[in-house]
């Protein structure tokens, strides 16, 4: 719990103010959740503080909710290119990708259990999207769209999760699932450039080569790509 505060008050994400009779305010909650390896192992335990967006109204507290994933045919068609090309495949994760979306909306919420305030008849005003808010995902996405779009990159007609950059050496095609991220192409030095751009702009963590995507465990050799 520390550590999710922690996270929370780094990337700014709420304001205390004073508590107003027109304000309406949502609840939250803490999430616990067990993380674990491909092979099953405990990798770590995990705790989420979440908005009840289960409060707020379309039309009222939120519009438009949608944002795209990716599809696992896309995932297949990426790794045939890596298998037939021999190209480099990393795996990114986004930590608390979420927290890093921009609200147009106001949002207040009810100070989370563990929260210290220093008075009384505070609130928090959401700065940032949350866990929880119908808005989360598409703001997310429309954030990471925008870094990307900087970066030179292009969303694919396709698939709006896969994104395409060209370069003199063919192009780089970064892949995205929420807070998953896979990046190949025939061109390292573009994608250590964009790995660098990416750890700058928000907070990675750096998987290494792709073993675990989507619940495909992936294992590669001299002989090719195998999936189970």
């Amino acid at each position: 719990m520390d550590d999710e505060l922690d996270a929370l008050r780094s990337n700014d994400t709420w304001e205390l103010v004073e508590c107003l009779t027109s304000i309406k305010l949502i609840g939250s909650k803490w999430v616990y959740s067990v993380k674990l390896k491909s092979d099953g192992s405990l990798d770590r335990y995990k705790a989420r503080l979440v908005a009840l967006g289960n409060c707020q109204e379309y039309g009222i507290n939120y519009e438009e909710t949608f944002a795209p994933v990716a599809k696992l045919t896309i995932v297949r068609i990426l790794l045939a290119l890596v298998a037939s090309r021999d190209w480099i495949l990393h795996q990114m994760d986004v930590k608390n990708a979420f927290l890093h979306g921009d609200l147009n909306e106001e949002v207040y919420m009810k100070p989370s259990p563990g929260l210290s305030l220093p008075k009384l008849g505070l609130v928090c005003k959401l700065k940032r999207s949350l866990y929880g808010l119908k808005r989360s995902p598409m703001a997310w996405f429309e954030k990471f769209h925008n870094t990307l779009h900087h970066l030179l990159f292009v969303q694919s007609k396709s698939d709006p999760s896969l994104f395409i950059r060209k370069t003199a050496k063919g192009g780089v095609f970064l892949l995205v699932y929420v807070d998953n991220i896979l990046i190949t192409g025939p061109d390292p030095e573009i994608i250590k450039e964009l790995q660098a751009a990416l750890h700058h702009s928000f907070h990675m963590k750096d998987l290494g080569s792709l073993t675990y995507f989507l619940g495909l465990e992936v294992h590669r050799s001299n002989k090719g790509i195998f999936l189970n």
